[in-house]
């Protein structure tokens, strides 16, 4: 029945991500999909990007994945925008169309995502064109030693097999590509006698696809790692006080879940009982544990170093910090760049050109300057001949190759190092910035309260104000009280026990211990009171600080915090001002706490007390005046700001989910010094982007230049082609061992 369909009780979140998914894709018309049996269709109407498609959609099935339990009938968010039914035990969405429209659709199987299963198609796929190459190889030389047709014969079938499924599976949907080019060429040799030519021409051809393939397999590989890490079992806490082992997809949020050590935490969540240290070099690249106590974030896919905590879980598993950082790469894998869009004009058309020009070549040799058309002879090769070498010269494969085994091999340096590139485009434009745009709190400070003085009035009882703050701060989630919180314990202070708690709206905390009523708040609970003469005395919070008071019958005192500055801050923007980078700070805050911030950072420009509005309004008059800039934030007031900029960077450790998803680059290590890995290695690319567009282009128009007047022999245009194929896909492996 249209518009109902049996999911599980929290397939609602699942829904709506497949029903955004379709209608945000107009190349889509329909999915049906079957969880149980792990079959995913698409009807896609026209052209359609099926890599991207794929990583796109593997995000939803994961959540399909999750959620997927018990069927139960709900209708979801967007059923008044799509027909939604059960068929043949699949799940089926359609968007509203003519009746004859679905004649026109074309339905493609799309893959469940299984890391493990693709890691392995990927290995076994370049594994299969070495070996192919290498019989293509082994046949060759055997061709020239014993100077047999049969064994070029082998060698041609060996090198061209692959290429010829490529082409076949192209010329089905009317395209032609180099693979063609390439096979086009391979039968001129044979044609006109040259075997050998024929056959070199394949094992280059063919040795080069596997190092192509081979890269893709190596960044496939370093991504797949991260998928690897993810737990798979949790032990939930039951309300008796054992355990359970639970799959980590049917963990809910509010689940209680223990870690012990040497075990993986399973999902983000928050440290409630217990004290550990956190390997988190999977998730963000930093090799130094990270303490974690009561109230501390947890992240899934880290690892428990020594005790044993108890976790509560704040995220399901499908939007875990490990399972977003997975979707970004996947994601970025088929996102092009710039230049690769450039590349991608040397397809169908470009293959048409090339075989235009070399027919017309054919015809002005043979009928303009009288060379034989097919027969070679001592002086000079025909016509034929003559075109075949031109054909092979202008295929554009190094061409073709050039920027995307450069951007797959950033991505994948990135993502061992806590830098996410979210496409090609995001590696190439980060080099081009030359104005940086930053938040205050959470960017350039930690964005996390620390407790920096406690006063007490009279001085002398200190530490008894610290006592009462974290008793009562204990029964809260403000940021001010875990940061309290945390102080206290490392000071080793004991909480006392609550008689009586209530929290006064706008106030702060009220609470009884044995020593008598205590209350934690602002200013206005002592100004208020019998006793808030003290206050005449004290002045206000210092700039930069913010302050909570405590009073008791026979104490009065203040906890003085502040957000304090990241440590990284001050040489990142001391290194992007000398290499001509203009930065720029952009926040809410007060202008005072900003500028002594700035001041002390050495920022070149502040600009406080803005609205998100204004942030952006701030990013388009940089954009207008002529500035590529990018912006780097964490908040959730920064995601439009990150929009507006040329180029976004989230600070993805802590950052919202809406910072998050406007972002290019991610930051997953919190700190700011990743922001100077991302753009080194956005350099770094772009100038062996550059060098490689430079080899491909040059090789193809000095080759083909002298093609035409008959100075490349077959065997020469065979080997400057290839052999630029083979430099441009070894000099982007270079990425890969860049240091940081």
């Amino acid at each position: 029945m249209p518009n109902s369909t049996p999911t599980s009780p929290d397939s609602s979140t699942w829904m709506d991500a497949l029903a955004d998914f379709l209608l945000e894709e107009p190349s889509i018309e329909a999915i049906r999909l079957n969880p149980e049996s792990k079959r995913v269709e698409m009807a896609t109407l026209g052209r359609v990007d099926g890599e991207l498609l794929q990583a796109k959609l593997t995000e939803v099935l994961r959540a399909v994945d999750a959620r997927w339990l018990q069927k139960t009938e709900t209708v979801p968010a967007h059923s008044g925008m799509l027909d939604v039914r059960q068929k043949d035990g699949a799940l089926v969405l359609e968007k509203p169309s003519c009746p004859t429209a679905p004649k026109f659709w074309k339905w493609r199987d799309f893959a469940w995502p299984e890391p493990d299963e693709m890691e392995q198609e990927s290995d076994d796929e370049w594994r299969t064109l070495a070996w192919q190459a290498a019989i293509c190889g082994v046949a060759l030389v055997a061709g020239y030693v014993f100077d047999q047709s049969a064994l070029f014969a082998i060698s041609l079938i060996a090198g061209g097999w692959d290429a010829a499924k490529d082409a076949w599976a192209n010329l089905l949907e009317r395209r032609l590509d180099v693979h063609f080019l390439m096979l086009a060429v391979a039968a001129g040799a044979v044609a006109i006698g040259a075997w050998e030519e024929g056959a070199l021409l394949l094992f280059l051809f063919s040795t080069s696809g596997a190092l192509e393939h081979f890269v893709m397999y190596r960044t496939h590989k370093e991504i797949n790692a991260l998928t690897k890490s993810a737990p798979k079992l949790a032990h939930v806490l039951l309300p008796d006080g054992t355990t359970e082992d639970r799959s980590v997809s049917g963990l809910r949020v509010g689940d209680v879940i223990v870690v012990k050590p040497d075990e993986l935490f399973a999902v983000d969540g928050t440290v409630i009982s217990g004290s550990t240290a956190a390997d988190e070099s999977t998730l963000t690249g930093e090799a130094v544990p990270i303490t974690k106590e009561t109230g501390a974030p947890i992240y899934g896919g880290t690892l428990n170093q020594w005790g044993l905590v108890q976790v509560r879980v704040d995220r399901p598993a499908t939007q875990s910090a490990l399972a977003k950082i997975i979707t970004l790469i996947q994601t970025a894998q088929h996102l092009r760049a710039p230049s690769q869009r450039f590349t991608d004009r040397f397809g169908t058309r470009y293959t048409i050109l090339t075989l235009g020009v070399v027919t017309l070549m054919f015809f002005v040799w043979w009928l303009g300057f009288g060379i034989s058309p097919f027969e070679n002879t001592a002086v000079s090769k025909s016509s034929f001949y003559r075109a075949m070498t031109l054909l092979v010269v202008m295929s554009p494969c190094a061409l073709v190759l050039s920027i995307p085994s450069a951007i797959l091999a950033a991505i994948a340096w990135g993502a061992r190092r806590g830098v996410l590139f979210r496409g090609g485009a995001a590696i190439e434009k980060l080099a081009e910035v030359d104005v940086i745009a930053m938040d205050k709190t959470g960017t350039l400070t930690e964005g996390e309260l620390k407790v920096a003085k406690i006063e007490s009035f009279p001085a002398g009882r200190e530490n008894d104000v610290l006592r009462i703050a974290v008793s009562l701060e204990a029964n809260s989630n403000h940021p001010i009280a875990r940061a309290i919180t945390r102080h206290g314990q490392s000071e080793g202070i004991v909480a006392d026990k609550l008689a009586e708690f209530q929290s006064i709206a706008g106030q702060g905390l009220r609470g009884r211990t044995a020593g008598g009523l205590s209350y934690v708040g602002r200013r206005e609970l002592v100004k208020d009171s019998a006793l808030g003469e003290v206050l005449a005395g004290v002045p206000d919070a210092p700039l930069g600080f913010s302050e909570v008071w405590v009073l008791h019958e026979q104490i009065v005192g203040r906890v003085l915090l502040k957000d304090e500055i990241r440590a990284g801050s001050r040489g990142v923007l001391e290194k992007l001002a000398a290499e001509g980078v203009r930065t720029i700070m952009l926040t809410g805050d007060r202008r005072a706490a900003a500028v002594e911030v700035g001041e002390k950072l050495g920022i070149a420009e502040v600009r406080a007390g803005l609205h998100p509005e204004d942030k952006v309004a701030a990013i388009r008059e940089l954009t207008q005046a002529g500035h590529k800039v990018a912006m780097v934030g964490d908040g959730v007031n920064d995601a439009p700001s990150l929009a507006a900029a040329y180029v976004s960077v989230a600070m993805g450790a802590r950052g919202s989910d809406a910072a998050l998803e406007q972002s290019d680059v991610v930051l997953m290590q919190d700190k700011i010094e990743k922001l100077l890995s991302a753009r080194r290695i956005s350099q770094r690319a772009r100038r062996i982007i550059q060098q490689n567009l430079i080899i491909s282009l040059g090789s193809v128009i000095v080759m083909a230049v002298a093609s035409l007047f008959g100075l490349v022999p077959l065997t020469l245009g065979v080997l400057t082609h290839e052999g630029s194929t083979v430099v441009v896909c070894l000099n982007s492996l270079r990425l890969l061992f860049e240091k940081e």
